[in-house]
């Protein structure tokens, strides 16, 4: 008799493996590499306020597919930009999928789904302490040493 071998534990990666490309293959994307990998492909830069949301595939017969319209969720006030920037998309998306997969893009002001984290620049305590000198005509300390923090945070950007 043969008795079933022990089960080795499997990568999550793999269990879900078809239930995620099911999911994604109902948003128009051929895997989730598009959507995993969107800041090595368009740049951290454009993937800080954008996200691929899905894409949009022409219902034509022809034999060779014709391009798809890829729908990014894009922040607001960052939306402008990144239509500006809508070629840079599209070459490096096109890319990546080492064909011409998409042809144009639609935008969708949202909020992002997944936020990255904001990355924090420590302040320079001696700009701060200047700038706070310079402030002698404000009476509360915690005020002035806020507003020296401020005036160097913007002198840093």
């Amino acid at each position: 008799m043969n008795k079933p071998g022990k089960p080795f534990p499997r990568p999550l990666a793999d269990v879900l493996h078809k239930t995620l490309n099911a999911a994604f293959a109902k948003q128009g994307f051929a895997s989730t590499e598009l959507v995993t990998r969107w800041p090595d492909i368009v740049g951290a830069e454009i993937a800080e306020h954008s996200e691929p949301e899905k894409i949009q595939w022409s219902r034509s017969d022809a034999e060779t597919p014709e391009p798809g319209i890829l729908v990014l969720r894009v922040e607001g006030p960052v939306a402008i930009e990144i239509q500006h920037l809508s070629p840079v998309v599209l070459e490096r998306v096109n890319r990546f999928f080492g064909w011409q997969a998409v042809g144009g893009l639609r935008f969708r002001q949202a909020p992002l789904r997944r936020r990255a984290p904001a990355k924090q620049r420590a302040v320079d305590g001696e700009a701060a302490a200047r700038i706070a000198a310079d402030l002698s005509d404000i009476k509360d300390e915690n005020l002035r040493a806020a507003l020296g923090r401020l005036g160097a945070a913007l002198k840093q950007l």
